[in-house]
């Protein structure tokens, strides 16, 4: 049994493709519907990509904090709104100084610097509402502390796209270790040119709508979003019940072809919680669209679970999030968990023509959900093999 003290997660903030609170995501998620799919101009060049992205207004940032003004901020402002209440809550019972922040990011504010650097290239002077604290890994972790007024340990983790799933684990031993009583936990990524520019280099990227597991598959939509928790003791309506990481390093930027580090991850989090394979309800696939992740996705799941648990990917609908992408869709499986009544699981979007040489899993065809959930998984696989696997649990069974 799991012998660890129980840590819960408030409801989410979250701005992304699928929408931009709690409800409009997950009435958008099990319709299968997403207005921020679409094909945008590359930033700096004239190619085009389809993308996941936010297309709400987002809030300003006020003049104190003008050098952390950036796009990815932006989003992080907007999500971070949206739990306000629950932030304010905790800093009164606990007190500022014991509430943490443990973020994940990838790009920082890379499209800022981008756009400073091609000013520079035409004037030879930096715009004057360039600052390089705009693009720092350690932006994003500063910018939620000054947001929230939260003066606790305060950190990036980037590790790529498993970034804002790898916090779970953080702030969860930042609060059994006695250091925090509660740890905003999340991540934030936002659309840049470089990010766009890698992946096309890396002949991953897909110029219409990916379709992870089928056959017709070419690659990978890049997407952005921002989603924050409240992680703490206080009881709410979903539990992190267990999370397991592991690195396989077998490669720069290609997976182990076998799943052996996915599958890890997944026993990890597993041996973690206290739960068997069979008592998963759910699992949100990393499900990126290329060849070579699902190939070892598939192989990994289908080792550890068969055929029988409902799997999806979301990135369909949403975009890969890259650094946010492990928040974004741990916030999905709490808004599934949340709502475990109407019986709905997040619809595997594609062509219907899974790929026969893949191992066999049992893709969501509809919102329907065989049961109730109860505990869900969350997959985030990265670069250089860096694997993580989140479970959350419904407290109301």
């Amino acid at each position: 049994m799991n012998k660890r003290p129980k840590v819960y997660l408030s409801r989410p903030g979250i701005v992304c493709a699928l929408g931009c609170d709690e409800s409009e995501v997950y009435q958008n998620l099990i319709d299968g519907q997403s207005k921020g799919m679409r094909v945008i101009k590359s930033p700096l060049r004239h190619s085009h990509f389809f993308v996941g992205q936010v297309c709400s207004e987002l809030p300003s940032i006020d003049s104190s904090l003008s050098e952390l003004d950036c796009r990815n901020n932006q989003l992080a402002a907007a999500a971070l709104a949206q739990i306000q209440t629950e932030i304010d809550e905790h800093k009164k019972c606990y007190s500022a100084h014991r509430l943490g922040v443990v973020v994940g990011t990838s790009t920082s504010g890379i499209a800022e610097a981008e756009q400073a650097l091609n000013a520079y290239n035409q004037s030879q002077k930096f715009p004057e509402s360039y600052h390089y604290k705009k693009q720092e890994l350690g932006s994003l972790a500063e910018f939620v502390a000054e947001f929230t007024g939260a003066t606790g340990p305060s950190y990036v983790v980037s590790t790529a796209c498993s970034s804002s799933g790898k916090v779970f684990a953080s702030a969860r031993t930042l609060i059994e270790r006695g250091l925090c009583d509660a740890v905003i936990v999340g991540g934030a990524d936002s659309i840049c040119e470089l990010t766009l520019s890698g992946f096309e280099s890396l002949e991953a990227t897909s110029s219409e709508r990916t379709i992870p597991f089928s056959r017709n598959r070419n690659g990978i939509n890049i997407g952005e979003g921002a989603a924050f928790f409240v992680m703490s003791r206080a009881q709410s309506p979903v539990e992190l019940l267990g999370v397991g990481e592991s690195s396989d390093a077998y490669h720069m930027s290609a997976p182990e072809p076998d799943g052996k580090g996915a599958c890890l991850a997944m026993r990890r989090a597993l041996e973690d919680s206290g739960l068997e394979a069979e008592e998963v309800d759910y699992l949100n696939l990393h499900g990126t669209g290329t060849r070579l992740n699902d190939q070892m996705e598939s192989r990994a799941v289908h080792l550890l679970f068969g055929e029988s648990l409902q799997v999806s990917s979301t990135k369909p609908l949403t975009g890969h999030a890259l650094g946010a992408a492990g928040a974004i869709e741990a916030a999905i499986c709490w808004t599934l968990l949340a709502h475990r009544e109407d019986k709905k699981v997040a619809p595997h979007i594609f062509d219907g023509c899974y790929d026969p040489e893949l191992s066999p899993v049992a893709l969501c065809e509809s919102s329907e959900s065989k049961k109730m959930l109860s505990k869900v998984m969350s997959n985030s696989f990265a670069f250089g093999g860096n694997n993580v696997s989140v479970i959350l649990g419904s407290c109301h069974e």
